[in-house]
């Protein structure tokens, strides 16, 4: 059975949920999984992978990781690759994660997969499955090197509990500081009770057809009555026209989702947002326009004036949450 290493992320001082998914996929592909958790006080983090099947956890705790930073991070996971010598290594296809396992590949000279949306194990290699074609048409892609560099799109798969042994290791990385050109000096982060869009499990989207900023406190009332779980996002149009910050803003040059529910309104569903929604589990459009192209991607199509259609839906919500 293949060694898998998972790296899992940190943000604001929390794991962030894409880690337990690939810890949890790595755990139900087999063999021995280890993790690795980089930043600064991390360690105490570490137990909690172990919950979601992680047998090793390698604990890269300093000052220097306090902030995100490619070249020191990299240095860091390729050094506990390179103790652990696994046959596959899992990130997940995060902002972080897409800047980081390109660099990881090339260090370790390798090539990546990435952004996959379900992976398979053959003997031990990964047959992983990613969208092409801004998501018009899937591919299976195998890397030949060793190891296989692979990013997962965040909510591609469950969090399932299947306890690791857990035991902990802390690794002090070697850095050379040659090699660092640049320092991030502070991150800036959105103040927001909901969920990232990337890791949500319900999103309700508001495109043109919403008319005016002032109008999607209609989708955040309806995000609100699905629970905390769920968050708003918005297309190009919308976040265009100044009514929406880029921060909600779903596809191609935005954010890629993948949550259990996407609620479209008022979106036309050009394929730059289709790109950047089309593997949600559940997608329901609104939209007034009966051709409007979201309807041949959507699960559920309304043809109905969204004004109308949002209130009712939220009322109903409310009623189905008692």
């Amino acid at each position: 059975m293949p060694g898998i290493l998972v790296y899992a992320e940190v943000q604001k001082g929390e794991i962030k949920k894409g880690a337990f998914e690939i810890t949890s996929k790595a755990k139900a592909l087999g063999g021995q999984v280890s993790a690795c958790i980089i930043g600064k006080g991390v360690e105490g983090l570490a137990s909690q992978l172990a919950k979601y099947g992680a047998d090793k956890i390698y604990v890269v705790d300093g000052p220097e990781f306090e902030k995100y930073s490619t070249e020191p991070f990299v240095q860091a996971l390729a050094q506990v690759a390179g103790m652990v010598n696994p046959s596959i290594i899992f990130t997940s296809a995060s902002a972080q994660g897409k800047d980081l396992t390109p660099a990881l590949a090339a260090r370790l000279k390798v090539g990546s997969i990435s952004d996959c949306v379900d992976l398979t194990l053959n003997g031990d290699k990964v047959a992983a499955k990613r969208p092409i074609y801004a998501g018009k048409a899937y591919t299976m892609v195998e890397a030949t090197g060793n190891p296989q560099v692979v990013s997962v799109r965040p909510n591609s798969f469950a969090v399932v509990e299947a306890a690791g042994a857990g035991a902990v290791e802390k690794v002090a990385a070697t850095l050379d500081a040659s090699k660092i050109k640049a320092v991030v000096k502070s991150v800036e982060i959105a103040a927001s009770e909901e969920p990232d869009q990337t890791e949500a499990e319900i999103i309700v989207s508001g495109g043109r057809g919403m008319k005016g900023p002032e109008n999607f406190k209609m989708l955040e009332d309806l995000a609100h009555v699905f629970g905390p779980t769920a968050t708003t996002g918005a297309s190009r149009a919308a976040v265009d026209a100044g009514w929406r910050d880029h921060s909600y803003q779903v596809g191609q040059t935005g954010k890629t989702v993948s949550p259990n529910l996407y609620v479209a309104a008022g979106i036309s569903g050009a394929i730059q947002h289709l790109a950047g929604m089309g593997t949600s589990k559940v997608i329901v459009a609104i939209n007034k326009d009966p051709e409007a192209p979201i309807f041949t991607k959507a699960d559920y199509g309304i043809v109905d004036d969204l004004f109308k259609v949002l209130p009712k839906l939220t009322e109903e919500v409310k009623k189905i949450k008692g």
